[in-house]
């Protein structure tokens, strides 16, 4: 039988990537002690009066079909969250979606085709390469380099632009590597987009957890950027509630509408029930951000703290986010190797780089959302397992 071309172009861009993860809750279902350090979980519950909102909207009969757009109560709230952003935003500048990588699949499929290039940096998120690919168009990648913190340089990217370029896709706080863009820094890579007609896309799910000595900024916020740039974004991480699936794209309003229809033939408008939940959301100022915000940057210090000494294992502190890096490349294995061993011999489960592109070969991404004393444990046993890989001239060599 014949298939789409698509399924050739996204056989090795699926869940594969997780097949560390998969394999650690196969086993832990098993009976195993696994420390589980994958995938950006929240660990934090939602506040109890979101979940009653969803519920009273559910019986109150809000279960019936919505609209392609939004249900007017959440593009309300979105007028309200960006226009403390930017002052002229109204209702025709968003789409909402079930989650951030709807939006993100949809504004994709609006903007590029077969030939196309998007530009994005490596390492990337894992489904990033899915979501461009499933389109036609190609990843263009842009190094993202450890000596820069992990932020991507208008001088990189204006090296990497090709004649078939259309995007460029951003990602700040940036999964894996936890940069977060300064305002100089979006407001040069917005000169390279300028000059060469470019859209820019940016995926600003971990908005609301930019450590505290950081300030978060965006080129959606800049005037002279508005007519080409596109937010996605969601309720996921900034209101611990991935399960419930509630997003948004914030785009000029001629792509809003441009793109309504291609929305409406993949999926006609969000449950109404979590729509209400998700315009309360963003209406109400609650403890879950800030809550995790704490815990992450705390616990990312932690990591830090419980590895030095060990040069073998090198972490990478975050600027924002949920996660952090550690550079295993001295240990002489890839990300993946290691990744499998530690699961295998120490029960710590954690995403191999490259599952984040081979710029992150080297690496290991390491969730921050577990209990501290289960963090300093886990990265024990990361050291114990580095140090026992690697012989001691060997060490002694990478000292």
């Amino acid at each position: 039988m014949r298939y789409a071309s698509i399924t050739d172009r996204l056989a090795d861009l699926g869940s594969g990537r997780w097949a560390v993860h998969s394999e650690a809750r196969r086993m832990k279902a098993a009976g195993f002690d696994i420390i589980e350090l994958t995938i950006g979980e929240p660990d934090v519950a939602p506040e109890k009066s979101l979940l009653d909102e969803a519920v009273r909207s559910m019986y109150a009969g809000r279960i019936r079909y919505s609209n392609g757009r939004g249900e007017p109560s959440v593009l309300k709230s979105l007028v309200e969250k960006y226009s403390k952003r930017r002052a002229d935003v109204t209702e025709a500048n968003f789409l909402c979606f079930p989650g951030t990588q709807t939006a993100l699949y949809t504004v994709m499929a609006g903007l590029v085709e077969a030939a196309d290039g998007v530009l994005v940096g490596n390492p990337l998120y894992a489904t990033y390469e899915g979501v461009i690919s499933s389109t036609g168009a190609h990843p263009v990648y842009v190094p993202l380099k450890p000596e820069n913190r992990f932020h991507i340089q208008a001088e990189d990217l204006e090296r990497a632009v090709t004649p078939e370029c259309r995007v460029v896709l951003l990602n700040t706080p940036h999964n894996p590597t936890g940069a977060v863009l300064t305002a100089d820094e979006i407001k040069a890579i917005g000169e390279v987009c300028r000059k060469h007609d470019l859209w820019i896309v940016c995926d600003e799910v971990y908005e609301q957890l930019v450590f505290d000595t950081i300030e978060f900024a965006s080129p959606f916020d800049l005037p002279e950027l508005a007519e080409r740039t596109i937010v996605v974004s969601s309720i996921s991480k900034s209101h611990a509630a991935p399960g419930f699936r509630s997003g948004w794209a914030a785009g000029p309003a001629e792509f809003c509408s441009k793109v309504l229809p291609v929305s409406e033939t993949m999926l006609f408008g969000v449950q109404p029930f979590i729509a209400d939940m998700t315009a309360m959301a963003l209406s109400e100022d609650f403890p879950m951000a800030p809550t995790m915000r704490s815990n992450y940057s705390r616990r990312a210090q932690i990591a830090e703290q419980a590895l030095a000494g060990n040069n073998l294992v090198k972490p990478m502190l975050p600027e924002g986010g949920m996660f952090i890096l550690i550079d295993i490349a001295a240990t002489g294995l890839t990300g993946d190797q290691f990744a499998w061993e530690l699961l295998r011999q120490e029960g710590v489960a954690v995403m191999p780089g490259a599952s984040f592109g081979e710029q992150a070969a080297g690496f290991l991404r390491i969730s921050l959302t577990v209990p501290d004393d289960v963090l300093v444990t886990a990265m024990k046993r990361i050291g114990s397992l580095a140090s026992r890989l690697v012989s001691p001239s060997e060490r002694r060599a990478s000292a």
